[in-house]
């Protein structure tokens, strides 16, 4: 045993000001966060950009009160981890954050999520190494009419999604089919219903797609023909978070179906809870399952140690999307650097315990 090993850090998460709230974010996932660090013996906090003062020994941060029931401000012990939640990529980007987060790099605190995936980068990076790369559909910059319809010859069955999406907003449908009197049809999802456009020209279509994306930038991605139950199609969703010992690890693999007239698989929209493994094996036997389970889980390791790889900084976590296809093939979708929280009890519990072994990890690190 060394001098360390009993060592608590102090974990702060970080976050913005909001002038009605006092801070932004998901608050009923932040008492979680609290209660679970508190019960582990840690001094754990919320701070905002505004109030982080590195140079001073304190600064002002927020708790829970159980008494009040209220969020209540007060002076703690600068943090040793500061664990990155700021909910919004426009308020991430603000050169005031980034030269804050540079401050406290530099004041040695380690940061633990540096900032939300593009999901442009995401396929660059995993583009890099062969076992990663066939795990994509093909993918590109949807930049023009004919770059559209030249992807649209070879894959006639595409997914347009935002570069910086979240939660499966902004994510168009769209089929070709060549001998229909409309060939183009675009299944436009918005919060609650979807809306299908037919066209019978790519000029037509074009000037309706830019009519929904404006100036955010966009990717077309090759439909996949997903493994699908009760005729809803469903993808996995995959929390990978590091351990105590720094070492990227499983903490729970869920299903997600979508919902009857939905494009995608998120809650919100339709898509309901399920478990993988009673799912797929209504597809393809109990043995099959098995084998397929433990392929995600290593799939999983291998896309969070190279999109690591390729962002170049030190990930702590991400929740990826991974679809099976009827021959039950594995392919990535998409990877997500601040995961919401996961409906399962189960991984729930298991997530927000790994998000303070893996800061205790962290600030050990850095006292050596």
């Amino acid at each position: 045993m060394s001098l360390h090993d009993d060592f608590k850090p102090v974990i702060a998460v970080l976050t913005m000001h909001d002038n009605q709230r006092g801070f932004r974010g998901n608050h009923q996932n932040f008492l979680d966060i609290i209660q679970t660090g508190e019960s582990m013996g840690y001094q754990v906090y919320i701070v905002t950009v505004r109030d982080l003062d590195v140079t001073g020994p304190t600064v002002m941060g927020y708790t829970y009160n159980k008494g009040s029931g209220k969020w209540t401000s007060q002076s703690f012990p600068l943090p040793h981890v500061l664990y990155n939640r700021i909910p919004y990529r426009e308020d991430e980007r603000k050169p005031s954050v980034q030269r804050k987060i540079e401050e406290c790099k530099q004041a040695g605190i380690e940061l633990y999520n540096p900032f939300f995936f593009n999901k442009w980068d995401l396929f660059e990076w995993l583009k890099k190494s062969k076992s990663t790369q066939r795990l994509i559909p093909h993918t590109r910059r949807m930049r023009s009419a004919s770059t559209l319809g030249m992807v649209l010859r070879t894959f006639p069955y595409l997914y347009l999604k935002p570069e910086s999406g979240k939660a499966g907003k902004g994510i168009m449908m769209l089929k070709f089919q060549e001998k229909e009197r409309l060939p183009f049809r675009l299944k436009i999802q918005s919060s609650r219903k979807s809306t299908t456009y037919k066209a019978a020209t790519l000029a037509k279509l074009w000037t309706r797609i830019r009519r929904e994306t404006g100036h955010t930038p966009y990717i077309m991605q090759q439909g996949i023909e997903l493994a699908s139950s009760r005729k809803r199609p469903f993808d996995l969703r995959v929390l990978v978070q590091k351990n105590g010992k720094g070492q990227w690890s499983v903490t729970g693999i869920g299903a997600r179906l979508a919902g009857s007239r939905s494009i995608t698989t998120h809650v919100p929209r339709g898509g309901s809870v399920e478990d993988p493994e009673q799912l797929l094996t209504e597809l393809f036997g109990e043995e099959t399952t098995a084998a397929l389970m433990k392929r995600v889980k290593s799939t999983s390791l291998m896309i969070a140690r190279q999109v690591e790889r390729g962002s170049g900084h030190t990930l702590g976590e991400m929740s990826m999307d991974l679809g099976i296809d009827d021959l039950g093939e594995i392919w990535f979708f998409e990877a997500n650097a601040k995961p919401m929280k996961f409906d399962e009890p189960q991984i729930r519990k298991r997530s927000l315990e790994r998000i303070f072994q893996y800061s205790a990890y962290l600030a050990r690190q850095s006292k050596r």
